[in-house]
């Protein structure tokens, strides 16, 4: 799952508009609550009061803030029109000054320093529940239906007062809907049914009774850097959770009517974010808002934001999700919306959290898990061609495989190696003093560089500039290794010579030696091209691997990448091959399936393709069709484990070139259609066996890489 970092996960398209201004104070008329203008001009950057119908996808919005420049710049969405326009109850001049794509920006000169009052409103865009992941990812503009509403914050539905801002919205919506936006929960008005539905139900918030509309208001006394607000007609669990020396902890889950119903799960929910809550809180420090919220999504998106999670509908009953995903986004409360992110100096907050959710919960299952994430990030990094390979300084946000195998993986593994560089406490204490530091404010990869210098009091500036700054990674191979003995004893010395080749890096290297007893590791450096190192044995080795767990970001040997479908899916100039052009329904349905499976568009080819070229490529068609496709090439035939079992099966097809090829042999072109959605959320597989759009299993071609004996003088 990822991370939703509101504007600036979103295209330049929608954002190049958005100019920052420095942090003002702001002001709304109340809709809800006791307090006037003034009250709220002394405490919200922005105030806003949201009237939305989301059947009509009506938006009504009254904004209200002080800006701190008289030449105030700032975009909406072109569905939304400004109405009135007020600086201490005298209009003002709207100017438009342009847009690109959907948005548009505008212009006011303020008379003079005041409060200013904006009025604006439209139809929004229908929601589009045809969107994919990648789609999704790309950023989207403000959707409303009577199924769900997401006013994403990238999306230009405010008008935004400065990079980071405080922030108070009170929401009025029809009765049927609920309305959550990140931060405290002040006040909700149910209905008649919905209020008498959460009597007895214990609260930190104002309920009330009201004809039949839900309004509510949600403050942020943060700093934030974006406004999300989601509605939809969902069923509202609560818990409250004690806390010592703090208010209780209000948990919720926001579900559909389906989901409310399973047995057992929105308790599950609420029981395992309790849980990941108190085990962040004791290793990082206290959880630093007031409530913690599982909203279900209509799209397919995992998306964390300040005290919610946005999850898709579709994945919130698989057990993973709560196992893994929800703990991701329950520490980007920490990560990312608690300590902001430094976009100009590169986004950390990604690997960091992917390091201590994902990975440490494999590395809690077992080594062999952790050593097989390790092995997924460095496969997923060698799958990418040379131009998409970015310095970890540049990753900013997750839009493409790509920027996923640098902004996660590498990042992630960065934190990896500094663990063993310092030690787990010294670790520790580096993560406990970056939050204690920075906690609510912008910090880069510079401030964690020096939170980890207090902790284990050694220089690291060489260890950061060359994990964010160098692009590529190296690949080190052992050229040659001998052991020279002692005449009068079973020591000796042993020579090993290493050769660097790729971008020149100064390496911490565990070396695995073997004596056919037991294996025995030692840690080595390499800093040039060639080196040859020398250690003083007891004993003499057999052989040697090389890293053989996977702990240094470098690129493996070919015997330690397996083939996977993300070499196929990155390539940038794919082709789609056809096995039975007969079948006038598979050769309809194979270019569907490739556009959602390449991140390029793919051309057409024929059969020869097979044997000519080196570019990706997908070949579709019927079991019978592909493997005399496979035959007629000369290429190796259908794996054994992968028979005529499911609707379909996919897997990377090994050649002498390394070329990469993904062959998909489904039983029709129904079953084809049935793998566009699921088929590009597997990459980092080497082989599937699909029943309909279901993965019955998967896996990794084996690849343990080389041994390299040891030569005995």
């Amino acid at each position: 799952m990822r991370r939703r970092v509101s504007a600036l996960t979103a295209p330049v398209g929608l954002i190049w508009l958005l100019f920052l201004v420095t942090l003002a104070l702001g002001a709304l008329r109340p809709a809800l609550a006791e307090g006037g203008a003034s009250e709220a001009a002394e405490k919200w950057p922005i105030a806003l009061d949201v009237v939305l119908d989301p059947a009509r996808r009506s938006l009504q919005v009254e904004a209200q803030l002080l800006p701190a420049e008289r030449d105030f710049r700032f975009a909406l969405h072109s569905s939304l029109r400004i109405s009135a326009a007020e600086v201490d109850g005298k209009a003002v001049r709207v100017e438009s000054i342009g847009g690109r794509g959907d948005v548009r920006g505008w212009r006011i000169r303020l008379p003079q320093h005041g409060v200013l009052n904006l009025r604006y409103g439209g139809t929004l865009p229908a929601l589009d529940a045809q969107l994919d992941h990648r789609e999704v990812l790309k950023g989207m503009p403000p959707m409303a239906s009577e199924r769900g509403t997401f006013l994403p914050a990238g999306g230009a539905w405010y008008p935004r007062p400065a990079e980071v801002f405080g922030y108070r919205v009170d929401v009025h919506v029809p009765a049927g809907q609920r309305v959550v936006v990140p931060g405290r929960l002040v006040f909700e008005q149910l209905s008649a049914a919905d209020h008498t539905a959460a009597r007895g139900q214990a609260t930190g918030a104002v309920i009330a009774e009201g004809a039949g509309d839900y309004r509510a208001r949600f403050e942020f006394a943060h700093a934030a850097d974006g406004i999300d607000l989601m509605a939809g007609p969902w069923t509202v669990r609560e818990q409250l959770v004690a806390r010592d020396g703090a208010e209780p902890l209000r948990l919720r889950t926001y579900f559909t009517a389906a989901l409310a119903a399973e047995p057992g799960l929105a308790e599950a929910y609420l029981s395992d974010s309790a849980r990941y809550i108190a085990r962040y809180s004791e290793r990082i420090g206290a959880y630093p808002f007031s409530e913690f919220s599982v909203v279900a999504s209509p799209l397919p998106t995992g998306f964390g934001m300040p005290t919610l999670t946005y999850l898709g509908e579709q994945v919130l009953r698989l057990p993973f999700i709560r196992a893994t995903s929800l703990g991701h986004e329950v520490l980007h409360n920490w990560w990312g919306n608690g300590v902001l992110v430094d976009y100009q100096r590169g986004n950390w907050s990604e690997g960091l959290t992917t390091f201590m959710a994902d990975y440490a919960y494999k590395e809690e299952q077992s080594a062999a898990g952790a050593r097989e994430m390790r092995l997924g990030w460095l496969r997923d990094f060698a799958a990418l061609p040379a131009d998409a390979q970015q310095p970890l300084a540049d990753f900013r946000s997750r839009t493409h495989g790509a920027a996923a195998a640098v902004g996660y993986g590498k990042s992630a593994m960065v934190f990896v190696m500094l663990r063993d560089l310092i030690g787990e406490a010294a670790f520790d204490r580096g993560i406990q003093a970056f939050w204690a530091q920075n906690r609510f404010r912008i910090a880069g990869w510079k401030e964690l560089q020096s939170a980890f210098e207090q902790a284990c009091g050694r220089g690291l500036t060489d260890f950061f500039t060359q994990w964010l700054d160098v692009a590529g990674a190296a690949q080190v191979v052992i050229e040659h290794a001998r052991f020279l003995g002692h005449k009068d004893g079973p020591g000796g010395v042993l020579q090993v010579d290493l050769r660097q080749s790729g971008p020149t890096h100064a390496l911490h290297l565990p070396l695995s030696l073997e004596d056919g007893q037991m294996t025995r590791t030692q840690w080595v450096s390499l800093s040039g091209s060639r080196e040859t190192i020398e250690l003083a044995l007891d004993r003499a080795p057999q052989a040697l691997r090389l890293d053989p767990e996977l702990r240094v970001w470098r690129r493996p040997e070919e015997g330690q990448l397996p083939p996977i479908l993300r070499q196929a899916m990155l390539d940038s100039s794919p082709r789609l091959v056809i096995a039975d052009q007969t079948e006038a329904a598979v050769a309809q349905a194979g270019p569907l399936l490739a556009a959602r499976f390449f991140e390029r568009p793919a051309l057409p080819a024929g059969l020869d393709a097979l044997s000519e070229g080196r570019e990706a490529l997908l070949l579709v068609g019927t079991p019978a069709a592909i493997d005399a496709a496979l035959a007629r090439a000369g290429l190796a035939p259908r794996p054994a484990k992968l028979t005529m079992h499911g609707t379909a099966q996919v897997w990377t097809v090994r050649t002498d070139s390394g070329r990469p090829l993904v062959a998909v042999s489904a039983r029709d072109a129904e079953a084809l259609a049935a793998l566009e959605r699921p088929l590009p959320h597997y990459g980092g597989q080497s082989w599937l066996v699909f029943d309909g759009s279901r993965a019955l299993e998967r896996g990794v071609w084996e690849a343990p890489g080389t041994a390299v004996p040891v030569e005995m003088r």
